[in-house]
This record gives structure tokens, sequence and C-alpha cells, in this order.
């Protein structure tokens, strides 16, 4: 026991002693940081993890969506042009230009009718009159009245009580008109 004395009785030795003690404490401090930050990181990874899931997830549903609008953008397309086309059909369809020939001369024989007298001068302007009201009709709120209520715009009678020809835009047949 005496030795251990000397020997702690030493300079040396506290100084020894002290310095293992701060390395210990060093030491257990880092071993205590290392684990944190082993833990720490596990905990991001995870995290990472989970995150980067969420936006798989996400791009996932937001391709599934952006397919289907432009599958439904493609379909409209198609109908469009489909439209377009049949619009484009219907109009050069044949008996159309003489339903709008037919329709002028209507208009210009009830015209005939209320001024008799000079035939030829007032057929000429009454032509022209039936040319007018039918062009009116077909650019502007005349035709937009017309498709709205069909019988409007097709068909009238005159003031005499006769009757007029009827022309429809589906048929290019002469129907008479009930007064």
């Amino acid at each position: 026991m005496e030795t251990l004395r000397q020997i702690l009785e030493q300079q040396f030795t506290w100084g020894l002693l002290l310095g293992l003690l701060v390395a210990t404490f060093i030491w257990k401090s880092g071993f205590s940081t290392r684990r944190n930050i082993t833990r720490e990181l596990k905990r991001v990874e995870t995290e990472m993890k989970d995150l980067q899931g969420h936006l798989n997830t996400q791009l996932k549903i937001n391709a599934t969506g952006n397919q289907s609008l432009q599958a439904e953008l493609e379909s409209l397309r198609a109908q469009n042009e489909t439209l377009r086309v049949n619009n484009a059909a219907l109009q050069q369809k044949p008996g159309r230009a003489e339903q709008r020939l037919l329709h002028v001369y209507d208009i210009a024989i009830r015209a005939m009718r209320e001024q008799a007298p000079g035939f030829a001068p007032a057929w000429e302007k009454a032509m022209r009159q039936g040319e007018q009201e039918v062009d009116a009709a077909e650019s502007g709120l005349v035709k937009l009245v017309r498709r709205v209520i069909p019988g409007l715009g097709n068909a009238a009678t005159a003031g005499n009580g006769t009757t007029a020809i009827t022309v429809n835009e589906e048929t290019p047949e002469r129907q008479p008109e009930r007064p």
C-alpha cells in the first residue's frame, strides 16, 4: 500500500490520471455522438424513403390524370374534326342551292302578289328584296331566330289567303303550309 501511496504522490501520476479521465469523457462523448448520428441518419433515411414513396404515388396519380385528359382531348379533337367534316358536307349537300333559290322565289312571289300592276320591274325588285332577306336570314339575328323557332322564318302566307310553300332544311321537298 505504501507503493501505491508513493505512486499517487507523484505529479506525473496525477497528470496521467487526469489525462485518462479527460480522454475517457471525450471517448464516451464521441461514442454517444456517433450513436445519436447513426440514429438520426436512419430516421432521415426512412423519412426520405417515405417521401419518395409519396412522391412516386403522386406522380402516378398525376400521370394517370394526364393520360385521361390527353385521351379526352384527342377524343374531342376527333369529334370536332368529324363535326367540321359533317358540317362542310351538309353545306355542300345537293339541293341546298335549290332550297335557297326556292325560298327567294317564295318571298318574291309573295311580294309580287302585293305589287301586281307592272310585273317585270316588280318581279326584279321582288327578287332583289327576296335575296336581301335570305342573305340577312343566313347571316345574323334572323338566322338565329330561324334556328331557334324553325317555323317562324321558313314559311308565310300571302295576304290574300293563298298558301305559301314551306321549305325545310332537312328535306328538299315542298310541303304546303296550312293557314
